[in-house]
C-alpha cells in the first residue's frame, strides 16, 4: 500500500497561504511566491525586532538630552556624573521622568551636579 501525501501537502500549503494573507498579487495566492515572501518577511521581522531596540534607545537619549538643555549640561556629561554618583537609573526611566515629571528630573540633575 502506498502513502498519498495530498492531505499533508494541502494542510501545509493552507498554513503558508494564511501567513501570506494580505500580501500583494501572487505573493498571497501562489504557493512558490508565498513561500518566498513569508521567508523574507520572517527575516525582516527578526531584523526589525533588533532595530526597534536601537531606535528606542536613541529616542530616550534624544529626550534626555532635550531635557538637559535648560541646565546647560550635555547628555554625555550627565550620564558620566550619574555613574560617578552611583545612581542607577536607565535611559528609559530617565526619559519617562523627563517627560512626565520635569520637577523630579530637575531634582535628579541637581543631585548629580
Amino acid at each position: 500500500m502506498r502513502v498519498k501525501r495530498g492531505v499533508t501537502t494541502h494542510k501545509r500549503h493552507k498554513k503558508l497561504l494564511a501567513h501570506a494573507k494580505g500580501y500583494r498579487g501572487g505573493r498571497s495566492k501562489l504557493i512558490k511566491l508565498a513561500k518566498e515572501a513569508v521567508i523574507h518577511a520572517g527575516v525582516d521581522a527578526y531584523r526589525g525586532r533588533k532595530e526597534k531596540k536601537r531606535t528606542n534607545r536613541s529616542l530616550w537619549i534624544t529626550r534626555i538630552n532635550g531635557a538637559l538643555t535648560p541646565h546647560n549640561l550635555s547628555y554625555s556629561q550627565f550620564i558620566n556624573k550619574l555613574k560617578s554618583k552611583k545612581i542607577e537609573l536607565d535611559r528609559k526611566i530617565l526619559s519617562q521622568i523627563a517627560i512626565e515629571d520635569p520637577q523630579a528630573f530637575d531634582e535628579i540633575v541637581k543631585k548629580v551636579s
